[in-house]
């Protein structure tokens, strides 16, 4: 089943349960994959890679949002903010553990002759499409880092 029509299907289960907080997620992800939808050069639909893309940004920013509000002490809009940011995850791909991607990082490295920091780009490059959706690029960078630097 296609997102859109996975979030459309979701929207009505939750206006039914009056779930509130699910609700208000998944309004905000089916805004943001219409918006998608009517940019420029797109056909009207959203492929599936940029809609986990899109989840990726929208889960990035709610829990940016979330460290926003503990550091002011407001805690109960950062509450809200991760359940946002946890709801919106589900229907993100599995995520790949630490080894994991260690290893992915480590056989790409091998490939690429990489040895100092220079060749991160190479690396990255060669990495991010087999990644992208199953890892965030953060842990991605910092563990390319570990093994260059």
């Amino acid at each position: 089943m296609a997102l859109v029509d996975l979030i459309n299907n979701d929207i009505k289960v939750a206006m039914k349960a009056k779930a509130k907080e699910d609700l208000e997620a998944l309004r905000a992800v089916k805004s943001a994959l219409l918006l998608a939808a009517t940019d420029k050069g797109v056909s009207g639909e959203v492929s599936e890679e940029a809609g986990i893309l899109m989840l990726q940004k929208l889960v990035k920013q709610r829990k940016e949002a979330a460290d926003a509000y503990i550091s002011q002490n407001r805690a109960d809009l950062a509450e809200v903010e991760l359940n946002q940011a946890a709801i919106i995850e589900k229907y993100l791909p599995e995520q790949l553990s630490e080894d994991k991607i260690r290893e992915i990082v480590q056989k790409a490295i091998t490939a690429t002759g990489a040895s100092t920091m220079k060749d991160m780009g190479k690396v990255m490059g060669m990495i991010s499409s087999e990644l992208a959706g199953k890892a965030d690029n953060k842990l991605v960078s910092q563990i390319v880092k570990s093994f260059l630097g």
